[in-house]
């Protein structure tokens, strides 16, 4: 019994023997290296290969170790790459079952010029030196194999290598377009330093590199915590204004990060209803922040629909490159505006302190004799007529100071809760009086009369400043209506004139201080004071107007 099992125990060995032996046999067979070489060079070979095995991402040799053998591969991938001086790795090869490497190494007797690493699990045979320099000598088959392959790679390495070229050609060709477009874009932003005009030029620059249908460019005003923008509504232009942190603009404007969505109606954050208004279809949306050069955001870029695809990363490069450039010509012309209006201001304000010192007092004596005419007069008309003086000297104080303040930049709000209705029936009182002088007729369509919080008396100046205005539009007289509704939680009141209306270029200046249009009296500071009362309110003004059809203004109240 013993005898049989050592006998079965010996054959299990020897068939065990033959089978690897066949199986190595097989695998060396199969290597491009050993295609048609003699049966008996192989069966030599077989003697002294070794078959060694690598896990996954196992190092197999190392870039400049010595070399000392020739691996062929049975199974798995190996990868041959060469390590950078920057860091990066580049990938020279990859190599499968059937193919070899290492043979640089022995013919020309250098060290290895790359790093072999295993990809996946992978079988591999050991070829030592000795036996590599005998086949060289013996087999003229493996040799021609040798060079064969050889030559091969050379050809193959010597395209990608072109490839390579021309791949880094193509990019540095991209780049320097890129490049020429911001130098350009950047040309074009730093040639205006109005405001408005310089918006609409970093917008339509940005919109026509990237392929934008349309869009906004929004700025951000940190003392109301709001997106602001002008947009053309019909033949008008008018601002807009968006709660920071709501929308895709709003976050994009809070957190300082890029949004960039193929389709914007998947994204809870989009506000469909402007589509829904407008007939227009959102798809692609690119939102970027627009950052100054301390990363400070100041704005934010919305551009929809690319004409061609979608938005791309080379896209967002461009605009995150081209917004410093567009920051730092907004707070160039900002600052320009700035020291232009404060210089001017500063001058008004000297001279409105010089006014309100010499008039002062000969005011104070003209009001204290209209009082002690209308005390004494015994006549209704001779009242009327102090009553008349007295308003009109308090209003010539109250508009010197008002100018003063303004140009100081002093801003005093007393805020009443009084009846709308109870205070418009006495201001218009007042303001038809000064119309009449105009022959300009008022009419007054209230179906607000409720309760308001508003400071009375900046409320006049408003509207004083805003019929006057009307009455200047209609030099031979005409017609002003006046209406105040409740809109949603707003007060609004219009003013609709039937007068010479306003250009575009009018309509977007109007607002600054000093700008005025065919006047020949007149500040230029009435309608960015009615600004400043209605920003104290926060409130805001909307404008409507065509040349030679009249011009309406529309105040909005929060209630």
């Amino acid at each position: 019994m013993r005898v049989c099992l050592t006998l079965s125990l010996s054959f299990f060995i020897i068939y065990t023997i033959m089978t690897n032996k066949y199986t190595l046999y097989e695998r060396v067979r199969s290597n491009v290296l050993f295609q048609s070489v003699e049966e008996p060079i192989i069966q030599t070979i077989l003697l002294t290969l070794k078959e060694i095995k690598f896990a996954d991402e196992k190092v197999i040799f190392q870039d400049d170790s010595i070399g000392e053998c020739l691996f062929l591969v049975f199974s798995g991938s190996v990868k041959i790459s060469k390590q950078l001086r920057t860091g990066e790795e580049i990938v020279l090869g990859i190599l499968h079952s059937g193919d070899f490497f290492g043979e640089l190494d022995l013919i020309d007797q250098q060290h290895r010029s790359a790093q072999a690493t295993a990809i996946g699990d992978c079988v591999l045979g050991k070829l030592n030196k000795k036996d590599f320099d005998i086949l060289l000598e013996t087999s003229q088959t493996f040799a021609l194999n040798l060079l064969h392959m050889v030559t091969l790679r050379l050809r193959t390495n010597n395209l990608t290598y072109v490839q390579h070229q021309e791949s880094n050609l193509i990019t540095l060709r991209q780049q320097l377009a890129k490049t020429r477009q911001l130098v350009d874009a950047s040309k074009i932003v730093n040639s205006s330093l109005d405001v408005d005009q310089l918006l609409d030029l970093i917008f339509q620059t940005a919109a026509r590199t990237v392929g934008a249908d349309r869009g906004t460019l929004y700025l951000i005003d940190e003392a109301k915590k709001e997106l602001w923008s002008k947009v053309q509504k019909g033949s008008s232009r008018i601002e807009i204004r968006l709660p920071m942190g709501v929308g895709i603009a709003g976050t994009v404007a809070a957190t300082g990060t890029t949004i960039n969505i193929e389709d914007a109606y998947n994204d809870p954050r989009f506000n469909q209803e402007i589509d829904q208004v407008t007939g227009y279809r959102t798809r692609a949306t690119l939102c970027m922040p627009m950052k100054n050069r301390n990363d400070k955001t100041i704005g934010v870029f919305q551009l929809l629909n690319k004409t061609e695809g979608m938005f791309t990363r080379e896209d967002e490069e461009f605009i995150e490159a081209f917004s410093v450039h567009a920051a730092l010509a907004i707070e160039n012309a900002q600052l320009a505006q700035r020291m232009v209006q404060n210089e001017r201001l500063s001058a008004v304000g000297r001279m409105a302190s010089t006014i309100i010192h010499d008039i002062k007092n000969p005011m104070g004596v003209l009001r204290l004799s209209a009082q002690v005419i209308k005390s004494r007069a015994d006549d209704q008309e001779i009242e009327k007529f102090a009553d008349d003086i007295i308003r009109q000297t308090d209003r010539f104080i109250a508009m010197t100071q008002e100018i003063l303040d303004f140009a100081r930049g002093i801003s005093s709000i007393n805020f009443e809760n009084v009846n709308f209705g109870e205070l418009m029936d006495t201001l218009m009182l007042i303001i038809e009086k000064e119309m009449m002088r105009h022959d300009i007729n008022i009419e007054t369509k209230l179906e607000y009369r409720d309760n308001i919080k508003i400071d009375p008396e900046k409320f006049l100046r408003v509207l004083y400043n805003i019929t006057g205005n009307a009455a200047d539009a209609m030099e031979k007289g005409g017609k002003i209506i006046v209406k105040a509704f409740k809109s949603d939680a707003h007060l609004v009141i219009e003013f609709i004139d039937n007068g010479k209306g306003m250009s575009e270029q009018v309509k977007t200046k109007i607002f600054e201080p000093f700008f005025t249009s065919g006047k020949k009296h007149g500040t230029g500071l009435g309608m960015a004071i009615v600004k400043k009362i209605m920003d104290d309110h926060k409130g805001s003004i909307e404008i409507n107007s065509m040349v030679g059809k009249g011009t309406t203004i529309r105040l909005l109240f929060p209630l």
